[in-house]
């Protein structure tokens, strides 16, 4: 292995430079002018943009960064924390993407909203900022790690950097021009791992190498993490499709809900192939790089590339991570709008699109205050979705058992959701129950237990 040369650095650098130069100057041109647009891109985008849009969190820096982490400590098994988001959008497509199409609405607490009432609704948006706030810091530090890599910065600066330039896309740009962004951001992303994947068979001499070098367990089907966590990454992934804001907000964003159901299938093909290359390169770098830190086992393959392809590779990193901390600081940002600032100040649609620019920047710092606190990532990443899941329960009870749940017992359900699977988390998963059917059963028991105790113990 070599490192780069100073020159090789600055070409690297200037690279990532014009790359963010050109994205700035689209944001710019594609930028919403109106609240509509900020929001909802004035329900104008297509399945395949949408498709892209939804995707671009779930296989974002953070989860690539994670889940080639994953690889390099427990095997090809880690590709199920993305191959199982294949599964979860086309499930969320059949199940609730018309239901919440035809609500009318653009967050998930407002859909829940419809069916449970206003605190109710609070009780969603504040899990639903927490849970979006925490993806954020793991995108931030993921990036950090591939940006510090490559360009030679330290980490607080290079997360500092992400949240500037990622936060000037949401605030200046909007949903409209976030999505068309996205575009190009995932293109480079794809391309970038591709070249990747090339020069880590090329180092490792293909598969088979690999398959005789380490132990049998990297190439089983649950490596290292067993069964109970794989079923958990489909759980999470599943239940968090189900209620994350940006995605029920980019559902909105398409002309219909035939095209809006369209969309998610989009995302499942884009999730397939990326899934197994990680998960290859992970164990690569595994063979390769047997001492050095996990969570750097994708970037350490910058360093045996050529200049131009190491910088062709930093932009799509850095492309990678653009697009995973737009969507999600603009789905806080409407959060926040739509739950906090238009009820109770109801501005003109003129001053609504300046709060809202002056609320992405907000959310685009608060992370930074706790981004080199996290966690491995992939576990941070699953938190944040188990935390999410238990939105999606209450969701689905409330639209097909309606008559099952009350508005008292969905928010005492989520209440308690979010104190026992932030309590397990921070236990270590004790007796190896992973936290994610911790946020699945709590809110259920809880619901079913107030219906009880409604039915025979309240008077009438």
């Amino acid at each position: 292995m070599h490192t780069l040369a100073s020159k090789d650095t600055v070409i690297i650098v200037t690279m990532v430079g014009l790359y963010v130069a050109l994205t700035a100057w689209l944001t710019a041109r594609w930028r919403s002018t109106t609240a509509s647009d900020f929001m909802v891109g004035a329900r104008s985008l297509s399945p395949l943009v949408v498709g892209v849009l939804m995707v671009s969190e779930f296989v974002g820096t953070k989860s690539m960064i994670g889940t080639a982490q994953a690889a390099f400590e427990s095997g090809m098994a880690a590709s199920w924390a993305v191959l199982s988001v294949a599964v979860g959008f086309p499930l969320f497509g059949m199940v609730l993407a018309r239901k919440l199409y035809d609500s009318g609405e653009y967050t998930i607490s407002g859909a829940i909203f419809q069916r449970y009432g206003r605190p109710t609704q609070m009780i969603v948006s504040f899990i639903m900022i927490y849970a979006l706030l925490l993806v954020n810091v793991g995108n931030y530090l993921s990036g950090a790690a591939v940006v510090a890599a490559v360009l030679r910065l330290d980490l607080p600066l290079a997360a500092c950097a992400i949240a500037l330039v990622g936060t000037f896309y949401v605030a200046f740009g909007g949903m409209k021009s976030v999505a068309y962004v996205t575009i190009w951001h995932s293109a480079m992303k794809y391309l970038g791992i591709a070249v990747v994947l090339a020069v880590a068979l090329r180092l490792t001499g293909g598969v088979t190498p690999m398959k005789a070098a380490l132990p049998a367990f990297y190439f089983s089907w649950d490596g290292g993490l067993g069964a109970s966590t794989i079923v958990a990454f489909f759980i999470g992934n599943v239940g968090a499709i189900f209620s994350t804001q940006y995605i029920v907000q980019a559902i909105s964003s398409t002309r219909s809900a035939d095209a809006a159901r369209r969309s998610t299938f989009v995302a499942a093909a884009l999730a397939l192939p990326i899934g197994i290359a990680l998960g290859l390169i992970g164990v690569a770098a595994r063979m390769l790089y047997p001492d050095v830190p996990s969570l750097y086992a994708l970037p350490m393959f910058l360093q045996e590339m050529n200049v131009y392809a190491a910088g062709f590779v930093a932009v799509a990193m850095v492309a990678s991570i653009f697009a995973g901390v737009s969507t999600v600081a603009l789905a806080i940002a409407s959060l926040v709008v739509r739950d906090f600032y238009l009820p109770y100040w109801q501005p003109t649609p003129a001053r609504q699109l300046r709060t809202m620019r002056w609320i992405a920047l907000v959310v685009g710092v608060v992370p930074l205050a706790c981004v080199f606190l996290a966690p491995g990532l992939l576990k941070l990443s699953f938190f944040t979705r188990a935390l999410r899941l238990s939105i999606s329960v209450v969701a689905v009870i409330g639209l097909y058992l309606p008559h099952f749940g009350s508005g008292r017992g969905a928010a005492c359900g989520l209440l308690a959701a979010v104190v026992t699977t932030t309590a397990w988390y921070l236990l270590g998963n004790p007796y190896g129950i992973d936290n994610m059917y911790v946020a699945l059963a709590t809110p259920a028991i809880v619901i079913a237990v107030e219906r009880v105790f409604d039915r025979h113990w309240i008077p009438r």
